[in-house]
């Protein structure tokens, strides 16, 4: 069971504001120190690293581990969507981003209406 939490209209403005400030404070110290970071110091090419890592995880764990609707499609599907949009994306002489998402969503929308039976 969830507990409700009931705000009233000025603490819906003070959490906004606050998180306006915590945001906006955070970015304010990124543009002053952005003139004095070395991006290519160890520290960065580790954090491009990790963040590269998480993204690659977050991503095998949507395909492997899928919530909601994306877990009725076998994984069998998915794996296979997966192939043809990374094929579609570095096919060619450019990386296609744009249309590798078109690819993948229309292979997985057309399995979906027509060969999946719910």
């Amino acid at each position: 069971m969830t507990p409700q939490i009931e705000l009233n209209n000025s603490e819906l403005w003070i959490a906004l504001l606050s998180a306006c400030i915590g945001t906006y404070f955070c970015r304010s110290i990124g543009v002053v120190l952005s003139g004095r970071v070395d991006q290519n110091s160890e520290f960065f090419i580790w954090l491009t690293c990790v963040t590269y890592a998480m993204v690659a995880a977050l991503t095998t764990r949507l395909i492997i581990l899928p919530l909601g609707l994306l877990s009725s499609v076998p994984l069998w599907v998915r794996i296979l969507v997966c192939l043809v949009t990374v094929v579609v994306m570095v096919w060619g002489n450019k990386r296609r981003l744009g249309p590798a998402l078109v690819v993948g969503i229309t292979c997985l929308m057309t399995y979906v209406s027509f060969f999946h039976h719910a």
